[in-house]
């Protein structure tokens, strides 16, 4: 379909092209090739795909002639801050999360727009210094949490908002995936690396958001194992399977626990491709779901096809009129924080920019500025795994501490440390 009138444009760069793009930022820009952003002010916005930044380059040639035949690409140590200084107006971070950080810091620090992938960064230092950027330079900082557009993830938090499940007092969740997953699509960045900080963050954000924000975040503890993905003994240790604990207190004074496990070390033959499960109980009822169970199961002869596919997150379908396109909430989320930037930049007058900046600004399910327990949460795990790595286990991290805002503890010793002095 050809549109007579595009006014506006944006320019995106990503930084990183792995297996999250393949699967969410091609199709999306693919699909937006063949209509603009429709804003409630009836303006029209083409988002264009303009530059890219990665170790190697090894994809830009195929994402080139597939999105734009004069795609810049950025390629080396460097690429990421070439990317922030480039003529793009946003800045997508797909990177392993431990290269987070400084791509959004140097986006924003240019005046970009950035989209980041889960974890948005490792510290709540680095949380300060990318809130500040925002706020000086007034663009928006949105965080990719697909998981709380999943149908059945909005039903839950429909029942917590309608009263219907009130009170939570306890959950689990489980996120487990083939050792493949870790020895190939990860191979690159795994080493010293652990499977909670990277999929953990889904149900963290998931619980934070849809049972808070009137509680309090308390403790963090967690177990690991390793030796599978990578059996070197040497440091940096990869580890192979997580089990961490989080603490809330509520405002009557009772605490709700959560234990979230999680893993890249399944046999590859299992039957569900990607593991996962959510049980959360509360005072007045349950809400148990698993992916695996809830949806299709196929086998191939050729082997082409995910034996347990998620349609509702990314799935390549033929309409009954005949029109091929890519859906599912993989998409959406990222769509949904596109229309939020076309929104602030070309949503009315430039008069009233800061005020629609405010708006985005305060939409807590993605926003850098709702991140606060999220990655007190994500530096607390790292610390104890640091303590683990260095025989020490057992650590807990208490959030709030009169020593200061995550503060780590050893059992049977005083030793203590200050992880974050402030108040998370």
């Amino acid at each position: 379909m050809q549109y007579l009138r595009i006014m506006n444009k944006l320019r995106i760069g990503l930084a990183g092209l792995g297996m999250i793009v393949d699967e969410t930022y091609r199709p999306l820009l693919r699909e937006l090739l063949e209509r603009p952003l429709l804003l409630l002010n009836r303006e029209l916005v083409d988002v264009q795909l303009a530059a890219v930044a990665s170790r190697t380059g090894a994809k830009a040639a195929a994402i080139a002639t597939e999105l734009n035949p004069q795609l810049v690409s950025y390629t080396g140590s460097s690429s990421g801050q070439q990317l922030a200084l480039s003529d793009v107006d946003i800045v997508a971070v797909a990177t392993p999360d431990h290269r987070h950080f400084e791509i959004a810091r140097d986006a924003l620090s240019c005046g970009k727009h950035v989209i980041i992938e889960k974890p948005s960064v490792l510290s709540l230092l680095e949380l300060d210094e990318l809130l500040a950027l925002a706020e000086a330079k007034q663009r928006v900082c949105k965080v990719v949490y697909h998981k709380l557009l999943d149908p059945d993830h909005k039903k839950l938090h429909t029942h917590v908002v309608d009263g219907k499940l009130r009170h939570v007092n306890h959950g689990f969740c489980s996120l487990f995936e083939p050792r493949s997953i870790a020895t190939n699509q990860f191979a690159e960045w795994i080493i010293g690396r652990n499977p909670a900080t990277y999929v953990a963050i889904h149900y963290i954000k998931l619980i934070d958001w849809t049972f808070g924000p009137n509680w309090k975040l308390r403790r963090i503890t967690a177990e690991a194992q390793q030796g599978l993905v990578r059996p070197s003994p040497d440091p940096p240790i990869t580890w192979d399977s997580v089990q961490l604990r989080i603490v809330y207190e509520h405002v009557d004074g009772r605490e709700a626990s959560f234990d979230i496990h999680t893993n890249w070390t399944m046999p590859d033959n299992y039957p569900g491709y990607v593991e996962q499960e959510v049980q959360f109980f509360f005072d007045t009822g349950t809400w148990q779901a698993s992916q695996r169970q809830r949806g299709v199961q196929i086998t191939l002869s050729d082997g082409s096809a995910k034996p347990t596919p998620n349609h509702h997150y990314n799935a390549d379908v033929l309409e009954p009129w005949g029109q091929r396109h890519q859906r599912g909430y993989g998409l959406e989320a990222i769509e949904r924080i596109l229309h939020e930037i076309a929104f602030v930049e070309h949503g009315g007058s430039n008069t009233e920019r800061e005020i629609r900046y405010r708006t985005v600004s305060a939409l807590t399910y993605n926003d850098i500025r709702a991140e606060r327990n999220c990655v007190a949460v994500v530096q607390a795990l790292e610390a104890i795994l640091a303590d683990a790595a260095d025989g020490k286990h057992g650590s807990i991290v208490f959030v709030n501490h009169h020593l200061g805002g995550l503060v780590l503890c050893r059992p049977g010793s005083n030793d203590t440390k200050v992880c974050y002095r402030n108040q998370v």
